[in-house]
């Protein structure tokens, strides 16, 4: 199908704001796509009406998400390119596990049930929610310092601050719990259809920098899709962190994720 007919839905991760995704919209509509961005149940309009009245977010799980973000693809004329950031990677991936979407990329993912490795960045990145459980019902914000660690560390500090100030917003704190303990619970919203052979293909990006998704999380979520016979993809960013999609590289990356979806036919 041309890239004239195929819509792109963007589905954004915790504590950013589905506006975040304006460059790539504009960019990905600039090369004949029809991109538009999905917002999580309880997230306002705009980053400021959002952190203004936080508790909305309170509580939204994966699932939750998952079933938003599918009805937005289930009422589209044509099966839209799925391209997700963090949580929104792994929203992406149970999508297209479940037949949805023409292609998917995931970028720097959440990690799905069965990948096993938890570098110790990733756990400090997850700190500021998962060290109190009550934590799990609540709409969690980042101070500009842990937004620094978690997404910016590979930017200068003036450049992450002014992207946490531009993009931030709080976020639910129980997607970081469910998949902190995808692995010891049986019905795990985390968990995705990896070994469906019938799905789109599917792009994972990692960025070799990232604190929060390291590179060691994505290489092990490659390995989940082993019985797949799918086309399943790894594309590394090696001197990227976490804020690769809204950093002033950003557009390398879209460049990138264009000319994948231009390989494979979408």
């Amino acid at each position: 199908m041309a890239a004239a007919s195929r819509p792109v839905l963007f589905v954004h991760g915790l504590w950013l704001h589905a506006s975040s995704w304006e460059p790539w919209i504009q960019a990905f509509n600039a090369a004949g796509y029809l991109g538009s961005a999905a917002t999580w149940p309880g997230e306002a309009d705009t980053v400021e009406e959002t952190r203004q009245d936080p508790e909305k977010v309170a509580g939204v799980g994966i699932d939750d998400v998952v079933e938003h973000v599918a009805g937005i693809v289930r009422s589209a004329d044509v099966p839209p390119v799925l391209i997700g950031h963090s949580f929104g990677g792994l929203i992406v991936e149970k999508l297209l596990g479940q037949g949805l979407g023409s292609a998917g990329i995931a970028i720097d993912a959440a990690p799905i049930k069965g990948v096993l490795p938890v570098p110790i960045t990733a756990l400090r990145s997850a700190f500021p929610v998962l060290k109190n459980p009550a934590n799990s019902s609540r709409a969690i914000s980042l101070t500009r310092e842990q937004f620094r660690y978690s997404f910016g560390n590979a930017l200068p500090p003036e450049e992450s601050d002014a992207l946490h100030e531009r993009w931030a917003i709080p976020a639910p704190g129980k997607p970081l719990f469910q998949a902190a303990t995808a692995n010891f619970s049986r019905h795990s919203e985390a968990a995705v259809s990896t070994d469906r052979t019938d799905r789109g293909p599917l792009l994972l990006i990692m960025g070799g920098k990232d604190h929060t998704v390291p590179e060691a999380i994505t290489k092990s979520t490659l390995k989940q899709y082993r019985h797949s016979t799918a086309t399943t993809e790894l594309l590394e960013f090696a001197d990227r962190g976490h804020s690769l999609v809204i950093d002033a590289g950003w557009h390398d990356v879209a460049d990138a994720c264009l000319k994948w979806l231009q390989s494979q036919g979408r």
